[in-house]
């Protein structure tokens, strides 16, 4: 299963969009047939602003692979070129395996497709493209890394595919994507959590206990005939009124 989807495609009006479709198309196309793969050993179904192949799993896989993260990389890059800024044309790939089944209305079914379209979403797929200078990124399935990809082929580095994993209704869905963690996916790029351990409260300020004298200062208890900015005019009753001192 190869599904690829556009970046942004309903951010462009009607012309775009066409000229878009048709950009994803001849591409697919050209990277398929490059790989092998004639119009006899696949099914495409439109999606829009996506495309979904079934591969006649008599192509062998590492071909397959090998084109996506070669040709159709070098041809995205030359077709842009030639494009306006407004149609450059950045996409998502999921390669996955497993069982499809199709019914009597053309509808394709089964698990493994529901888990290829669930990782063509993800966040950390489309968090890549967002920060990647390049217009292309792939994510390749649990089955894809386990029965090709580790195993070193020749062209498929198994050293720059990183281990993700995917949240789902269903429950946890393990994958790989080709090249580094987007920073939104990469705890190590993110900052470190606060200190959990709460900040000591600042020191209330002191309250003087009643009838203590503040510091280099006068407490007055009785009758003050005249005290200004800590000067004493005037004469200063204490205790019992009419005692002078």
């Amino acid at each position: 299963m190869l599904l690829i989807d556009t970046e942004r495609f309903s951010d462009r009006d009607d012309v775009q969009q066409a000229l878009l479709r048709r950009m994803l198309f001849s591409l697919v196309d050209r990277v398929l047939l490059t790989a092998g793969v004639d119009q006899t050993m696949r099914l495409r179904a439109d999606r829009g602003d996506a495309v979904m192949e079934l591969i006649d799993p008599a192509v062998p896989l590492t071909t397959l692979l090998r084109a996506l993260l070669t040709d159709l990389p070098a041809e995205l890059r030359a077709m842009n070129r030639m494009a306006a800024s407004s149609t450059q044309l950045r996409l998502r790939a999921v390669l996955a395996g497993g069982y499809v089944a199709i019914d009597e209305y053309d509808g394709w079914v089964g698990t493994d497709l529901n888990d290829a379209c669930r990782l063509l979403d993800a966040d950390p797929l489309r968090a890549a493209l967002r920060e990647r200078a390049g217009d292309f990124v792939l994510c390749v399935s649990e089955s894809v890394h386990a029965g090709i990809v580790r195993h070193q082929h020749t062209g498929i580095p198994a050293e720059e595919f990183t281990h993700i994993t995917v949240p789902t209704k269903n429950g946890p869905l393990p994958a790989w994507l080709h090249g580094p963690l987007p920073t939104l996916a990469n705890p190590s790029a993110t900052p470190p959590p606060a200190d959990p351990t709460p900040a000591s409260p600042a020191p209330a300020p002191a309250t003087r206990p009643a009838g203590a004298a503040a510091a280099g200062g006068i407490e007055f208890h009785g009758t003050n005939h005249g005290a200004i900015a800590n000067q004493i005019t005037g004469g200063i009753t204490f205790g019992t009124p009419g005692e002078r001192r």
